[in-house]
């Protein structure tokens, strides 16, 4: 997978692209938001990854660049717990860990990178690259839903 970035004070974006049994997926936008995203396969006059590689050079050109990871943002999810936590308190933080990972992905903003559990908090461990956005984004996917009852999203550190 391939994540680069622009971000200055007018613009925060992102362009990324990963290869799954032989379809390249390239996927772009406003960070925070959904995007847009297109698959590519090979055909008998061009490769994929040429065309990606066509399009990474044109994104360095723009000022896309990638954000090396001991630069992303710390980002914790915290729910109350009783002591050091049940069976059930583990498979929610492991569907709340995918969750995380899709939207997080899917935003452009980081990827989840799992959690802990016990004396009497659970969290959930994300990687940002923008910690207002991925919290403010973080919070309204989690409205409404079982995971909805988190005491806080704290930046470590």
């Amino acid at each position: 997978m391939l994540k680069l970035y622009r971000l200055s004070d007018t613009e925060k974006s992102y362009w990324e692209t990963w290869e799954n049994n032989g379809e390249h997926t390239v996927h772009w936008g406003q960070l925070g938001t959904r995007g847009d995203f297109k698959h590519l396969t090979s055909s008998p006059d061009r490769e994929a990854t040429a065309v990606i590689q066509d399009e990474v050079h044109q994104k360095a050109r723009e000022g896309f660049r990638p954000i090396e990871s001991d630069h992303h943002f710390i980002l914790l999810i915290e729910y109350p717990v009783e002591g050091m936590g049940t069976a059930q308190d583990i498979e929610k933080r492991h569907k709340l860990q995918a969750r995380m990972n899709d939207t997080l992905g899917w935003t452009g903003l980081g990827h989840c990178d799992g959690g802990s559990i016990g004396s009497g908090t659970m969290e959930v461990c994300c990687f940002v690259v923008d910690f207002e956005i991925a919290s403010r984004v973080i919070a309204q996917d989690l409205e409404g839903t079982e995971f909805r009852n988190f005491t806080r999203i704290y930046k470590e550190g």
